[in-house]
């Protein structure tokens, strides 16, 4: 539910801006009347942005070391309330509204921003590794489920205030217009808020409780609950040591054993949401022709036809890509996924951008098809692996840390793709720019591809132990101990067994 908050409160924003701009920007001179200039756009797409690439820092190194549990419920605090600000937004003037919101948008990013790196910690520690990645990328699907009730719950709310007001004029926007876009927004809260309490019910993770703090009793413990495995069953057959050595984040000796790993996940991300964003949260510039917008729609009318154009996309190829990658990812491999997804990008990145002009003169469903076939492979591709392999490939006490650090690259790619496409999309010589974007976002994912067949490792099949890559150190040997605590003589569990779980 994090994650479907996650996506919620970032894709509702398009439709928003409609119902802003019709709603503080009447006063603008033809042809601009209604429309929200660049610069606000930018400012408001930013501070999500930003404020996401922030938290996945900030949180993902907390995570490490305070524990993922505690950590992970300041994150969905943070989210609530600052959801509920976007809604309240203070006051009814143009420029206090949009600083408002922009204040409340940066926050609600640093929330965002924390939940990606313990979400994917968290069940990376908990899951099995035959099983591992289906169960990381089916929490992560439910970013296609919040994109979809984003959409479903502006077009209810655009309907029945649309209803209510059957004598509307369509030369002025009522003043329950400002309602609306702000109920929008808070109604995001509420899932988040509805499962605060399991999330501080849930245990700290084994890995981290064992790993990290040396507490091995205190693993054990949590493990009985998860597991249904009576204490009687978890012996340790070697006493932890209390002295683990360790080296420091950043440190020379973190860079030769993780340094290669960590610039993979790094880079991936970063091309992937430069493509991937900016596609996202600009598909009314991109896909103008097809959404048929005009200034004789009402204000709920044009947020609708949005609304209904992203609940489309989602269904029909947003979705499907996720539930694809859940039933692949641990047959397939994340390595394989990652390079098609990217491929396929790419090559239908330059079927829709060398013939733009062309797809622009002819509305068909060919673009609207190829358009899909983005999101498809996308999320049947690295938007997923991308989230999944950093949580598998870094130790214990560095994990969340390095996931962040690796998100916060991807948000500062999906900042710069946004605006190149917002860019693109204001320019006279439309079709001319829309091209040059479109085929530099094909680009990107080639660049992409190779990127991953170069310097990407399967973690398939394998413990988080064996993906450190720990070597003979003694450390490893440690971290053996972890799973042969859980190992008794006469209990149900041999060491076979617990290493697998």
């Amino acid at each position: 539910m994090g994650l479907f908050t996650d996506a919620y409160d970032f894709f509702c924003i398009p439709p928003i801006m409609k119902l802003i701009g019709r709603m503080y920007y009447e006063d603008r001179p033809e042809p601009n009347k209604y429309e929200i200039p660049t610069g606000v756009v930018a400012l408001m797409v930013s501070t999500t942005l930003l404020g996401t690439a922030i938290g996945q820092v900030v949180f993902g190194r907390l995570g490490d070391r305070k524990g993922r549990r505690s950590v992970y419920g300041v994150a969905l605090m943070l989210m609530v309330l600052s959801s509920t600000g976007c809604g309240f937004s203070i006051c009814r003037t143009r420029n206090c509204v949009l600083l408002s919101l922009g204040f409340f948008r940066f926050l609600l990013g640093l929330g965002i921003g924390g939940d990606y790196p313990l979400s994917a910690t968290i069940m990376s520690e908990f899951a099995n590794r035959k099983t591992r990645g289906s169960f990381i990328a089916g929490v992560f699907s439910m970013q296609g489920f919040g994109i979809l009730a984003s959409s479903a719950v502006t077009m209810v709310v655009c309907k029945i205030f649309w209803i209510a007001s059957r004598n509307l004029n369509q030369d002025h926007t009522p003043e329950d217009a400002d309602i609306s876009w702000r109920l929008i927004l808070m109604l995001g809260a509420i899932p988040a808020a509805l499962t605060y309490y399991w999330r501080m019910m849930m245990p700290e993770t084994a890995r981290y409780t064992a790993l990290v703090e040396n507490n091995v009793l205190q693993a054990a413990k949590d493990m009985e609950k998860v597991l249904d495995v009576s204490m009687s069953q978890i012996a340790e057959d070697e006493p932890w040591p209390q002295d683990r050595p360790t080296y420091p984040l950043l440190s020379r000796k973190f860079f030769r054993r993780h340094g290669r790993d960590l610039f993979s996940c790094s880079l991936n991300w970063f091309l992937l949401d430069i493509v991937f964003y900016s596609s996202n949260l600009f598909q009314s510039q991109i896909y103008s022709q097809f959404l048929k917008l005009n200034d004789k729609d009402n204000v709920y009318k044009a947020a609708f036809k949005i609304a209904r154009f992203q609940a489309i996309v989602a269904v029909c190829s947003t979705i499907p890509g996720y539930y694809f990658t859940v039933y692949f990812i641990d047959r397939v491999g994340r390595r394989k996924i990652q390079i098609m997804g990217f491929l396929f990008m790419g090559i239908v990145y330059f079927a829709l951008g060398i013939p733009y002009h062309y797809w622009g003169q002819n509305t068909n469903g060919g673009f609207l098809f190829l358009y899909a076939l983005t999101f498809f492979f996308a999320n049947f591709g690295p938007n997923t692996t991308t989230f999944i392999v950093p949580a598998e490939l870094f130790p214990a006490r560095f994990r969340s840390t390095c996931h962040g650090i690796s998100g916060a690259m991807g948000k500062i790619g999906a900042l710069i793709g946004s605006l190149g496409v917002l860019w693109a999309s204001n320019k006279k010589d439309y079709d001319r720019s829309m091209t040059i974007a479109l085929v530099a976002l094909g680009a990107v994912c080639l660049l992409g591809m190779v990127v991953t067949y170069v310097f990407t490792p399967e973690t398939m099949g394998r413990s988080l132990e064996e993906n450190e890559n720990e070597g003979e150190d003694e450390e490893e040997d440690n971290e053996k101990r972890f799973f042969r605590c859980f190992a008794g003589a006469n209990g149900r569990l041999n060491s076979s067994e617990a290493i697998a779980l």
